[in-house]
């Protein structure tokens, strides 16, 4: 699922292609993942799109022009258009010429002979038409940017919960846009195992875990994100940064730090990938086994400190 770098990559290439274009007219498929498709339908014509945000996971489209408060002279309320893509989702501009592809489910026809269309094999996305006091409510239950936050507001956040910090990472409420992948990346880099939890942690390594974490969304937001199945950017073009993981998805190969085995284990729900030499495990907290392809690899680091010392093995 697209995470903030991916969602940035996109968003910026809308800045690029649609900033300042008015939509003329929208067309709709399938309906079943946005909120009020008749909304979008009644709304969106006459609005013009005045800027393009990332909000955490989600892009804000956000809308300026006539409607029917304006008609009465009054002020035109705020308008926004909230994406989220979904597992397979995509928002682009193409040319009015160019043949839809398949699982066009919006298409807006825009002032310049173009067309935004949203494409999702899946539907796993939302897109919901917000106006007036409904962006407040709907932006208000996310938590800080991560690449905003402060220090002081990152540890306080954190320790203001009693969870493990992979948890944490990924409640949107606590921090927006961070998901299973620049989780497990930060937290390998900070040398945190996913599974402690942020009453262990002392500010310093929560301080640590801020600097590298933004030091690894601004990466790879440069590469264009992490494509690990169907990402891609506004040009159809993959993303980059999966050539730098470290941790996610590498159960059972080498750590590039150390040499030792990068273990799996489930933590808030999700498969976590750590280094079982870097990282060691809290109290009560074991890995899976290591899948059937992965048991030959051997370890450069004989040992791995867990509050106790224990003989590394491959299961």
């Amino acid at each position: 699922m697209p995470e903030l770098p991916e969602v940035e990559t996109v968003a910026r290439g809308l800045q690029k292609t649609v900033l300042g274009r008015k939509i003329l007219s929208v067309a709709l498929g399938k309906t079943d993942f946005i909120d009020d498709p008749s909304a979008l339908e009644r709304y969106l014509p006459g609005r013009r799109i005045d800027a393009v945000e990332r909000y955490g996971k989600f892009m804000m489209l956000r809308l300026s022009g006539r409607d029917a408060r304006a008609e009465s002279g009054e002020p035109p309320e705020a308008a926004s258009l909230l994406v989220h893509l979904g597992m397979t989702g995509n928002l682009a501009s193409r040319g009015a010429d160019e043949a839809h592809e398949k699982h066009t489910h919006v298409c807006m026809a825009l002032d310049d002979g173009r067309e935004l269309r949203y494409t999702d094999p899946r539907r796993f996305g939302r897109m919901a038409y917000l106006a007036g006091e409904a962006i407040a409510r709907e932006l208000q239950r996310f938590g800080a940017d991560p690449l905003l936050v402060g220090k002081e507001e990152f540890v306080t956040r954190i320790k203001a919960r009693r969870s493990r910090i992979k948890a944490l990472l990924l409640d949107q409420s606590v921090l927006r846009g961070v998901g299973n992948i620049y989780a497990d990346e930060s937290l390998w880099r900070a040398k945190i195992h996913p599974a402690r939890t942020s009453a262990s942690l002392k500010p310093a390594e929560l301080l640590k875990l801020r600097r590298v974490l933004q030091e690894i969304l601004r990466k790879a937001i440069s590469l264009g994100g992490s494509t690990i199945a169907d990402f891609q950017d506004g040009q159809g073009e993959p993303g980059e940064y999966q050539k730098h993981h470290r941790a996610y998805g590498r159960e059972g190969h080498k750590c590039y730090r150390c040499g030792a085995i990068l273990r799996r284990t489930i933590v808030a729900g999700r498969s976590s990938y750590y280094c079982s030499a870097c990282q060691p495990e809290p109290r009560g907290c074991r890995p899976l086994p290591l899948p059937r392809a992965a048991r030959g690899v051997r370890s450069k680091v004989p040992k791995v400190r867990t509050g106790r010392w224990k003989i590394a093995r491959n299961r």
